[in-house]
């Protein structure tokens, strides 16, 4: 069984988004399979205890977070982000079990995210989650269904239970042999290990 890089996430955040373009080439120069986790950010941060205002709530932070993000758009050779018109994820993120039953988490993951971050689409829009699905040849309206149905919302409030019961505040936090990081910016350190541990 190959070692599981773990990746918890929300695709409301755009750094979850940047961090997973990098993902998959880090994962697989290290030969690790990637354990994707999604969680409810807002929920995660209120049971880590931060009860502050979200990032978009203070204006002069959003400004310079706005502009970090493109700054790590731009070392990572990517077009410029796009602010969704809609941060509400649950349907999304409920989706990536429908992924993983299927097998194409890695490729539901990427498919959202650049959606989201990518185009700045509505990730509520059924319309959205539809072309999606239809993208990775799925049924359209079996995926919508299962985005409300029981099942996912089961396995996301086990997913988002997890995510306390390990210490997750934030998004993205990645996991490998039990050590813990939280951020895009800390991609690096994540690299170090693996390449520390495979020397």
């Amino acid at each position: 069984m190959k070692k599981q890089l773990e990746f918890f996430f929300d695709f409301m955040s755009p750094f979850a988004y940047l961090a997973e373009t990098q993902l998959s080439a880090l994962a697989d120069r290290f030969g690790l399979e990637i354990r994707y986790v999604p969680l409810d950010l807002p929920v995660a941060k209120l049971a880590a205890g931060n009860n502050g205002p979200s990032n978009r709530q203070v204006p002069a932070k959003l400004r310079y977070l706005t502009a970090d993000m493109q700054r790590w758009a731009k070392r990572y050779n990517l077009p410029p982000l796009v602010f969704p018109s809609n941060f509400a994820s649950e349907r999304a993120n409920r989706g990536l079990f429908f992924a993983i039953d299927k097998g194409q988490q890695r490729d539901y993951v990427h498919q959202m995210f650049q959606a989201v971050w990518g185009r700045g689409e509505d990730m509520t829009d059924e319309a959205v989650l539809r072309r999606v699905a239809e993208g990775l040849g799925w049924s359209g309206d079996e995926f919508l269904a299962y985005t409300v149905g029981e099942d996912s919302a089961r396995r996301f409030a086990e997913a988002n239970k997890e995510t306390h019961d390990r210490g997750v505040f934030g998004v993205p936090t990645m996991f490998v042999d039990g050590e813990m990081w939280w951020g895009n910016d800390r991609l690096q350190f994540v690299e170090e290990y693996l390449a520390s541990q495979s020397s």
